[in-house]
C-alpha cells in the first residue's frame, strides 16, 4: 500500500546558512570567557596534526577548555536563546504557516515541513527562536554525568554523515533507534526526495547536494551578501559554475521578495502542483467508469 506523499521538506543547514555566526562563537565562548581564535587554532592542530574528524576536535576542545565548569545541556539550551538569524530569520517561519500554499494544495493535504541538520550543536538550535517552527532538529549532541553536565560526545554529525539524517527525513525515521539502512520501497516513503529541498552553504554541503541531485531533489547555495570579501559567493560560485554541485546560488537573506525567497517560493509551489497534478491522474486513471445503459 502506498503513501500518500503530499508533505514537502525544506532542510536546512545551520552556520553561515541561516545564521552568520557560528553558534559556539556567538553565544557559548562570551559566556565562558573562552578566546575564539585560540579554540579555532587549536581545533584546527587537532585535525591536521592528530587526525581528528572537524566536528570531534572542537568537541574535545570544547570540554578541555571548561575543565571544571562544564555546563548542563539546559543551560547551553538556554543560550540558544540568544542565537541570531539572516535578515528574514524567523519571520519566514512563522509566514510560511500561512499564504505559501494556495487553497487547493491545502484541499489536497499538502503540507510543509522544516528540518535542520547541523554539525554545529543540537541543543543550541533546540533553544533558538527557530526551533517551534522545526519539525527535527539533528546536531551533534553531549552525554551527561552524574551530576547532570556535559561530559562526552554522545551523537556526532560530519558533514559526509548529514545525508544519512536526509534519507531519515525521506523515510520518516526521525526516531535515531531506527535503523535508517532498513529497506523501504520507494512508494511507501513519507517525503520523497522530488518533494525535498536543502539549502546549504559550501564545501561541506557537497555530500547533501550531491543526494539531493542524484534523486530528483533541489538544492540551493547561500551565501553571506555582506561580506566584503566574498568569500562565501565564491565558494557557492565555484559549487554552481564549476563543480555542477548545485543550480541555484542566492543570497542568505530570507525576506519576502529576495532572490532566495522567491526560489524557495517557486519552488514549493512547483513541488505542490505537481503533487495535485499526480494525485489528480491517479484517480482518473484508477476510476471505472460506469456503463452506460
Amino acid at each position: 500500500m502506498s503513501t500518500p506523499q503530499n508533505t514537502i521538506a525544506i532542510v536546512y543547514d545551520y552556520d553561515q546558512t541561516l545564521s552568520p555566526s557560528y553558534m559556539q562563537d556567538e553565544v557559548v565562548f562570551p559566556v565562558f570567557g573562552i578566546d575564539g581564535a585560540k579554540f579555532w587554532q587549536r581545533c584546527s592542530e587537532l585535525v591536521r596534526d592528530g587526525g581528528y574528524d572537524n566536528e570531534l576536535a572542537y568537541m574535545k576542545v570544547l570540554l578541555d577548555t571548561l575543565g571544571m565548569d562544564r555546563p548542563t545541556n539546559d543551560e547551553l539550551r538556554s543560550l540558544g536563546g540568544k542565537l541570531n538569524f539572516y535578515k528574514g530569520l524567523p519571520e519566514m517561519f512563522e509566514e510560511f504557516q500561512n499564504g505559501l500554499l494556495s487553497a487547493e494544495h491545502v484541499a489536497n493535504g499538502i503540507t510543509v515541513e522544516h528540518y535542520i541538520i547541523s554539525s554545529g550543536m543540537k541543543v543550541l538550535i533546540e533553544g533558538s527562536r527557530l526551533a517551534k517552527y522545526v519539525r527535527a532538529i539533528f546536531g551533534c549532541e553531549f552525554a551527561e554525568d552524574d551530576q547532570g553536565r556535559i561530559t562526552f560526545p554522545k551523537r556526532v554529525i560530519s558533514h559526509t554523515q548529514k545525508t544519512q539524517f536526509l534519507f531519515r527525513i525521506n523515510k520518516g525515521m526521525l526516531d535515531m533507534s531506527q535503523d535508517v539502512n532498513d529497506h523501504m520501497d520507494p512508494e511507501i516513503r513519507p517525503i520523497p526526495f522530488p518533494n525535498m529541498i536543502y539549502i546549504g552553504d559550501g564545501p561541506t554541503d557537497v555530500p547533501c547536494f550531491t543526494v539531493m541531485k542524484r534523486n530528483g531533489g533541489q538544492a540551493i547555495a547561500v551565501y553571506n551578501p555582506d561580506d566584503p570579501q566574498r568569500l562565501g559567493f565564491k565558494k557557492c560560485y565555484q559549487l554552481s559554475a564549476h563543480a555542477d554541485r548545485v543550480k541555484h546560488i542566492a543570497p542568505a537573506d530570507y525576506r519576502p521578495n529576495t532572490h532566495l525567497r522567491m526560489l524557495l517560493e517557486q519552488m514549493v509551489e512547483e513541488t505542490a502542483d505537481r503533487i495535485v497534478a499526480v494525485r489528480k491522474e491517479a484517480i482518473e486513471t484508477g476510476t471505472v467508469r460506469a456503463p452506460k445503459h
